[in-house]
Order: structure tokens, then C-alpha cells, then sequence
């Protein structure tokens, strides 16, 4: 029997998945992987991310092979927490899913979006992993699963109760240190954290939700449309962050 609690966070990118991850990262219990499915992805997908040769040229690109040894592999740990990518989840066999205890994180497209162009020049649906974050949800369902579902929103609103709940509802403690942590790179970063990890390197623990005060440019617009309906069905059912009085707090 498995003894190793295996927590996947199914995010999309720009969803404050890599602050979540370095969270989980304070625990003493918790070995933490860096979206191990991502030179698979790019393999398959030929998506023009950048350093994709580099990444290529990094890590496994056999998704079989990292679903043996890494998803389901040796953990010198109790908890191994896997930052995940939904769209990685691409030619590939997902029954390695009912192995292990799966999360969805999202972010309301209209704050996701702008961070998102700034990295990526022309981002499609895919790249969101929206849509594979709304099937997902119905293929755990089907598995007999419930899935929590973090917001960033919510998280960023109250860290520390939206975190406690989620601990709860994945059968884990939970852990004061998963507040805080030392700013800089970590160990774990894959080698892409160069391009993508600038904020959560200045960082030492989850920033206060601030509205973004930007409008969405025109031509994301379509985009927004697309995504919209997947994050509105997903984020339904979401962990709530207790409501209070306050400037940063909304009904």
C-alpha cells in the first residue's frame, strides 16, 4: 500500500501556482516537484515558450517514464506536492489520477490574462489550461473524486484560512510555515523560473489581492470571452476565504 500522500495542483500559469508551491515547500513533510509533465508538453506540443530548447534539453520528455518515477515514484517524504500544468495533460495516460489527491487552481481571466501576454506574445485557450481545468474537473468526478478547487483571489484574500480549509479537505495538517518563506530561487525551480518566477523571487510569502486596475487590452478580449465561461463553472465551487470589512475585502 501507498504510503505517501501524492498532491497534484492542476493550475494554469500566472495563477499564483509557484507562491503555493513554495508554501508547501516550508512543510517538513513535504517534498515539493516543479511541473515535472513540462518537457513532455512542449515535446508534443511544439509550443514557443520560451527556453524551450533548454527545457527540452533538461528533463524527461517521456511522460510514461516521469508518471512512473516522479508522479508515482520513490518520496523521501510523507507528502509529495507536484506543481502541475492541466494543459500538460496532453498524449498522455491519465489513469495515474486515481492515484493520487488532485487539486484545481484558477484565476479569474480578466487579472490572469495581462501577466500572461506579457510572457507569452499571442496566447490561445490552450495556454490557460482553462479548458483542460473544466474536463479535468468532470474526469475526477467521474473517478469518484471531489477535488478542491483554490482561487487565487480567495488564497490571496486570506492565505492562511483559504489554506487551512484545503489542508483539511486533502486529509493533511495544516501548517503555520506554509505562510511565509525566505525571498529568492529555490532549489526546486525548474530551469524556465528564469522567465517566469521574478515576482515570487521577491517575495517571502502571499502578496495582498490588489484588483488589478488595468483594462484588457482588445485584442485579448476574444480570449477573455473564451475563458470565461471554464473559470466561472470552476470557480462555483471554490474554497472561500472568510468575508470581513475592509478595502480588500468584497461580498
Amino acid at each position: 500500500m501507498d504510503t505517501i500522500r501524492r498532491i497534484n495542483i492542476w493550475s494554469g500559469p500566472r495563477n499564483v501556482s509557484t507562491a503555493l508551491m513554495y508554501s508547501f515547500a516550508q512543510r517538513a513533510d513535504t517534498r515539493v516537484v516543479d511541473e515535472p509533465l513540462y518537457g513532455h508538453y512542449l515535446r508534443v506540443s511544439r509550443a514557443d515558450h520560451p527556453g524551450v530548447d533548454e527545457v527540452l534539453a533538461h528533463m524527461s520528455t517521456d511522460a510514461g517514464a516521469v508518471i512512473r518515477d516522479v508522479i508515482l515514484g520513490a518520496c523521501d517524504r510523507p507528502i509529495l506536492f507536484m506543481k502541475q500544468m492541466a494543459h500538460h495533460l496532453i498524449d498522455l495516460d491519465r489513469s495515474f489520477l486515481a492515484q493520487t489527491t488532485n487539486v484545481l487552481l484558477v484565476r479569474d481571466p480578466a487579472e490572469m490574462l495581462p501577466s500572461l501576454a506579457e510572457t507569452l506574445a499571442h496566447p490561445t485557450l490552450r495556454d490557460t489550461g482553462l479548458a483542460m481545468q473544466s474536463a479535468l474537473l468532470a474526469e475526477l468526478q467521474a473517478l469518484g473524486q471531489s477535488p478542491p478547487v483554490l482561487d487565487a483571489r480567495e488564497l490571496l484574500l486570506d492565505p492562511a484560512a483559504v489554506l487551512s480549509q484545503l489542508c483539511g479537505q486533502i486529509d493533511i495538517p495544516f501548517d503555520p510555515a506554509m505562510l511565509s518563506w525566505s525571498p529568492g530561487a529555490r532549489p526546486e525551480d525548474g530551469i524556465w523560473a528564469k522567465h517566469w518566477y521574478h515576482a515570487v523571487h521577491q517575495s517571502s510569502g502571499f502578496q495582498p489581492y490588489r484588483p488589478k486596475q488595468t483594462s484588457i487590452p482588445g485584442r485579448l478580449q476574444p480570449l477573455l470571452a473564451e475563458c470565461l465561461p471554464h473559470y466561472q463553472q470552476l470557480s462555483q465551487s471554490a474554497i472561500r476565504a472568510p468575508r470581513h470589512s475592509g478595502p480588500d475585502r468584497h461580498p
